[in-house]
């Protein structure tokens, strides 16, 4: 198992608040389909994204998908 750093994009349903927002400093937030998703992204590794998932778990956030930009096929 690789533990270098990965760029990772999370999808999360809905639209995340900046107090919200304030426990994934490490990612950077971009909000799409007005209100609908946000999308996380940054550079984590294992350990800190499975930090972020639980993060996330705890916080009741909608988790749609995550997604290891440029690694398909690895």
């Amino acid at each position: 198992m690789n533990a270098e750093p990965a760029l990772y994009s999370i999808r999360v349903g809905g639209h995340l608040g900046e107090t919200v927002l304030s426990a994934f400093p490490a990612l950077v937030a971009e909000c799409q389909d007005p209100g609908a998703q946000t999308v996380l992204t940054g550079l984590l590794d294992l350990s800190a994204l499975y930090g972020v998932l639980a993060q996330m778990e705890r916080l009741g956030l909608d988790l749609i998908e995550v997604t290891r930009p440029g690694a398909a096929g690895r």
